[in-house]
């Protein structure tokens, strides 16, 4: 019988799943709709630069180096230096003590606020060392623990001690963080300066953490796709087959089979999701079912998540800069958070309303460009220089920048509707270019040598994300769709369907790049573990479709 196992989804969930089933032994054929595998971990050359078209660095939270040398995948990382600004204040963190330069300049910038800058000062520190338990050894689940039993007794089992205890204590830290950060100061606008970095409710340790994951920061030299490339070549190299521009558009629980937008079948002992959540229910041939249970499973999920959301997304800029990377150097390091106005997003004026699936009129254009500028005027900005970490990523004497802010994928979705997008794009090329001259990076002047924009649109287009989320789910939903306690994240990769497991983003919240190849780890781990146990039991008998390959289907 077919003991191919097929991984839906080329993003990291998926590579690392069939980069882990590979190493196995098992057949594994993955599924990737778009042209290029990686999802949110890819680069792309323009004119001769450089520009990471995803994530900006890699986070490791004791994940991602333990899988790099589980698989045996060499791929040299730098630092990557974090720096944040508030108008003409910039600090840049190095190491733990950093925090205080932090702390400064926040009472710098709200001395009326100086004592709830120390109070959240602390609440930071308490975090951080919540941080080091979680995240200061390799994760276990990357560590052959039976080839180092005294590993295993000095360090693991003490650590899982303190790592239960800290769980819990991270549970009591789940409520939006710009309500947590109410109950220290009621000054709106330091609240703003702290919250804005972050997802709109944010849950508090997820949006504190970062302090502690700043410092974590590394960037694969030549950008950060090369980690996707190296995952995709691994499982080449191990007898995986990986067919790119194919879409998985019908799903036949009963058969074990799944269709691509061509008509195609493809049989499967074992399926591993881990693309979007609604297009895995939307592909169910629920009329196929003939088990009653399953198909009230499927049509039960499919009620769940009709009306759930996913996350923030982003807006883009990309730029071509004829300054010399020593310019840049010189203000930031190569990874830099940035608020041009202290007064927070809080004193922009309400958006303009527009029911979602609408469009927003060219007659209301005016009124929504308004918003939009406040909006980009106030907002934080990430911003990432390439050539900084590899000096190849650019031009000599030449700079590109990638200057990204979260944006609503709704607001950018009517605008397309009413047929001024592409106005919308020059408008935010123009407003934030000019943004950065005023404040920043004053010899952008004239400097500016091209400049193209990616929308949330432009991200759904590449990924097929629900909302074109970057995290997962939406913190404001009114449940979460996912499991969301790291105690019971093995549980995340389970459907309750035969055969079919799920990893990647949307199956626990919040998500990243470590979760997603924690997830997908876990879901090749139990794929392998019940081919090992059916081994025996289908060697001996034989297959009913030998002669008719496509009966199956």
């Amino acid at each position: 019988m077919d003991d191919q196992v097929i991984v839906t989804g080329g993003g990291m969930a998926g590579l690392t799943a069939a980069a882990y089933l590979v190493q196995a032994g098992h057949k594994v054929l993955l599924f990737e709709k778009e042209a290029a595998v990686g999802g949110l971990v890819n680069s792309f050359h323009y004119k001769g630069f450089v520009f990471d078209g995803g994530i900006r660095a890699v986070e490791n939270s004791g994940i991602v180096l333990p899988m790099l040398r589980q698989l045996g995948i060499d791929i040299p990382l730098i630092r990557n230096g974090v720096s944040i600004g508030i108008e003409d204040a910039i600090v840049h963190l190095r190491d733990k003590d950093s925090l205080d330069d932090y702390l400064r300049l926040l009472q710098d910038q709200f001395p009326e606020s100086a004592p709830d800058v120390r109070r959240f000062g602390a609440e930071i520190r308490k975090i951080m060392q919540y941080m080091d338990i979680l995240y200061g050894i390799d994760n276990p689940l990357f560590l052959d623990l039976m080839k180092d039993k005294e590993y295993l007794v000095k360090t693991i089992l003490p650590w899982l001690f303190k790592y239960l205890l800290t769980i819990r204590k991270v549970t009591r830290l789940d409520m939006p963080v710009a309500e947590y950060l109410g109950r220290i100061s009621a000054n709106q606008a330091l609240i703003d300066m702290i919250a804005q970095h972050f997802f709109k409710d944010t849950p508090t340790f997820f949006a504190l953490s970062y302090f502690s994951l700043y410092l974590d920061y590394q960037y694969p030299v030549g950008g950060t796709g090369v980690l996707s490339d190296r995952m995709k070549q691994f499982i080449l190299d191990h007898h995986g087959e990986i067919r790119c521009g194919t879409e998985i558009v019908r799903i036949d629980l009963e058969k074990t089979c799944v269709f691509d937008q061509a008509g195609n079948a493809f049989p499967y002992r074992k399926l591993i999701w881990c693309a979007d959540q609604k297009a895995f229910y939307r592909a169910i041939d629920e009329i196929a079912i003939s088990k009653p249970k399953v198909r009230q499973a499927v049509a039960a999920r499919k009620r769940c998540l009709q009306d759930k959301t996913g996350g923030d997304s982003i807006l883009t800029l990309y730029l071509t800069v004829d300054l010399d990377p020593a310019y840049f150097a010189g203000i930031s390091q190569p990874h830099f958070f940035y608020t041009p106005q202290k007064a927070g997003l809080s004193r922009v004026s309400p958006k303009p309303p527009a029911r979602p699936g609408e469009s927003v009129e060219a007659d209301d254009s005016r009124a929504v460009l308004d918003w939009i500028r406040q909006y980009l005027e106030h907002t934080t900005y990430e911003i990432a220089c390439p050539v900084l970490r590899d000096k190849r990523l650019a031009p000599p004497g030449q700079t590109g920048l990638i200057v990204s802010a979260l944006f609503d994928y709704d607001l950018v979705r009517q605008i397309e509707t009413a047929g001024w997008y592409e106005v919308f794009k020059t408008f935010c090329a123009r407003t934030m270019v000019r943004i950065l001259k005023d404040s920043v990076y004053p010899a952008l002047e004239d400097k500016v040598i091209d400049s193209f924009v990616a929308t949330p649109l432009t991200l759904a287009r590449r990924t097929g994300n629900s909302d074109e989320a970057i995290t997962g789910w939406a913190f404001t939903n009114s449940e979460m769709p996912a499991v969301h306690t790291m105690t019971k994240i093995a549980k995340s990769i389970l459907t309750g369907l035969p055969d079919v497991y799920q990893a990647g983003q949307w199956t626990f919240s919040p998500s990243g790049l470590p979760i997603s190849i924690l997830t997908g780890k876990l879901a090749a781990d139990r794929v392998s573990k019940e081919l090992r146990k059916a081994g025996q039991r289908y060697a001996q008998i034989p297959d009913p479709f030998a002669h008719r390959p496509d009966a199956r289907c």
